[in-house]
């Protein structure tokens, strides 16, 4: 019984470090997401701005799909740290890249055409799916 108290333990401990850490990195990605983006995100969906909503679950999603990548296959927390920060700056290139791309992009956004919030979304998604897969031993 004291071996499997223990063990729950350690693994309740691991787990609130590694979801922790992933609290912070993911708000971290938000802050610096909505830093380089030209457009207030969270003001435009509050104003009912679909494209800016799907372009920001989109990029969060993707995100987050990396980060649960890295968590699961870490051998520490440090390294989960520093692969969610490769993560992270993948995200943010996937913006600059496709906003450098579709020069339209970002004022269309703001404007509310849904089709690039769409398009978007989709890439950065899909750039989360290839991160994690990337990051896999």
């Amino acid at each position: 019984m004291t071996q499997e108290l223990s063990t729950l333990t350690e693994n309740a401990v691991s787990f609130l470090a590694h979801f922790g850490t992933a609290v912070i990195l993911s708000a971290l990605f938000v802050w610096i997401y909505t830093k380089i983006t030209p457009f207030k995100e969270v003001d435009l969906i509050a104003q009912g701005n679909k494209s800016a909503a799907y372009s920001f679950s989109g990029a969060t999603l993707g995100f987050v799909i990396a980060l649960s990548g890295v968590i699961i296959h870490s051998a520490s927390l440090p390294g989960m740290m520093i692969w969610g920060f490769i993560a992270l700056l993948v995200q943010t290139l996937t913006y600059l890249a496709l906003a450098k791309i579709l020069r339209s992009m970002p004022s269309g956004i703001e404007k509310g055409i849904d089709s690039y919030g769409i398009f978007l979304g989709g890439c950065s998604i899909a750039a989360g799916i290839l991160n994690a897969a990337c990051m896999t031993p």
